[in-house]
C-alpha cells in the first residue's frame, strides 16, 4: 500500500457565537432580508470553472449540489467526528469548529441523535457515542464477514512480528482501511481511511487483476512511471506481496503537492505536480534493487475471493530490514492472507 494524501482541514474557522443565526436553516424573515440585500439577477446562474471564470448555466438548469442530501451529510459529519475520538466527549463548540456546521444546526443534529440513543450528553454538556449506534454497528458487522474472520489472524501476525498490522478492503474505486491492530507510526494509517484505486496505490490488488483492469490502472499512471509500475506488478505477483518504501520524511511535502494537484488548477500544472509527486515516491522494490538494508514502510499480501483480490493484509514495520528479514515478513503476511482466504472460502 502507498500512503496517499487526503484533503486538509479548513484554516481560519470562524469563531463560535452563542446566539449566531443558523446559516444552514435561515428563518423566513432572514431569507426575505437576504433577498432584498442581494436580489437575484435575471441572467442564468453562473458556475465556476477550473480556470476561475464563470460559465452561465442554460436556462431552466439548476446548479448542481455538491452534496446530494445536505441534512443527511451533516448527521454523517457529526457521527464520523465522534467515531474518530470514541474515548472522548466533545463540547458543542468543538464539534461546531471541527465540522464547520453552525451552532444551531450542530445542536439540532446532536439533540436528535441523543434522543435516538446514537449519542450521549454528559453532565458537562459534552457529547460522545451512544449504545444505540453500537447496536446498529454490531448488526451491520454481519454484512462484512471478512473483517470478523480476519481479526484473529491479524492479531496473531501483529503479535508474532511485534509490529502494527491493518486490513485494507476493496470498495468500488477505492481501498478502505477497515481494521487496525496496534499503533502504526504513520498518521495516514487509520481505520476508515480511503485510498484511491489508482497508481501507485493498490499494487497488491492490481497484480492479480485481469489484463484489461491492469491496463486501465496503468493508463492512469504518470507516463514517466508506467514502465516501472508494469515491472513492479509482475514482481509483486511473482513474490506474492508488495513493499512500500516511501520515507515518512517526504509525507509533508507530498501532502502539500497533492493538495495543490487536487485544487482547481490548469491541466499542465496538474501534470507537473503529478510528476513531482512521482519523483518523491520510489515505487516498491524490483528484485535487483534489494541491498544489505532496505527501507520498508509496509508489506501487503492479497486476500482472495475466488480469483479476485478482495482485501490485503498489510504489515507496517516502518524500519530498515535486511533482504532476508523482508522475505520473512513477506512470507508471514502472505501466510496470514492465505489463512483468511481459506476461512472465506470455507464459509
Amino acid at each position: 500500500m502507498t500512503p496517499t494524501i487526503g484533503p486538509t482541514g479548513h484554516a481560519g474557522q470562524e469563531p463560535v457565537l452563542e446566539n449566531a443565526p443558523d446559516r444552514d436553516n435561515p428563518t423566513p424573515a432572514q431569507r426575505a432580508s437576504r433577498a432584498k440585500a442581494h436580489p437575484s439577477p435575471t441572467a442564468p446562474e453562473a458556475r465556476p470553472t477550473p480556470g476561475g471564470a464563470s460559465t452561465p448555466l442554460p436556462t431552466g438548469v439548476e446548479a448542481p449540489e455538491t452534496v446530494a442530501s445536505p441534512p443527511t451529510h451533516r448527521v454523517v459529519q457529526v457521527v464520523e467526528l465522534l467515531s474518530r475520538r470514541p474515548a472522548e466527549h466533545l463540547s458543542l463548540a468543538r464539534i461546531v469548529r471541527d465540522t464547520g456546521l453552525s451552532r444551531a444546526t450542530a445542536h439540532a443534529v446532536l439533540t436528535q441523535l441523543t434522543a435516538d440513543g446514537w449519542t450521549i450528553r454528559d453532565a458537562d454538556g459534552n457529547y460522545g457515542l451512544g449504545l444505540g449506534l453500537l447496536t446498529v454497528a454490531r448488526r451491520a458487522e454481519n454484512a462484512f464477514p471478512l473483517r470478523r474472520l480476519a481479526r484473529g489472524p491479524l492479531r496473531d501476525l501483529a503479535a508474532h512480528c511485534d509490529i502494527p498490522v491493518f486490513l485494507a478492503e476493496r470498495a468500488d474505486d477505492a481501498i478502505v482501511i477497515t481494521e487496525v491492530v496496534g499503533t502504526p507510526s504513520l498518521p495516514w494509517i487509520r481505520q476508515g481511511r480511503r485510498l484511491p484505486y489508482a497508481p501507485p496505490v493498490a499494487r497488491e490488488f492490481v497484480a492479480w487483476a485481469p489484463d484489461s483492469e491492469r491496463r486501465a490502472w496503468l493508463a492512469r499512471a504518470d507516463p514517466t512511471q508506467s514502465a516501472r509500475l508494469d515491472a513492479i506488478l509482475s514482481a509483486v505477483r511473482t513474490r506474492g506481496y508488495s513493499v512500500e518504501r516511501l520515507a515518512d520524511e517526504a509525507a509533508p511535502m507530498l501532502e502539500a503537492l497533492a493538495t495543490l494537484r487536487d485544487s482547481p488548477v490548469t491541466d499542465p500544472l496538474r501534470q507537473r505536480l503529478g510528476a513531482l509527486i512521482a519523483d518523491l515516491i520510489t515505487i516498491d522494490y524490483l528484485p535487483d534493487e534489494l541491498g544489505a538494508e532496505n527501507a520498508v514502510v509496509t508489506v501487503a499480501a492479497p486476500i482472495f475471493h475466488g480469483d479476485t483480490v478482495a482485501a490485503a493484509v498489510v504489515a507496517c514495520p516502518d524500519t530498515r530490514l535486511t533482504a532476508a528479514a523482508l522475505a520473512d515478513l513477506g512470507a508471514a503476511a502472505t501466510a496470514t492472507a492465505g489463512a483468511v482466504t481459506r476461512s472465506m472460502t470455507a464459509r
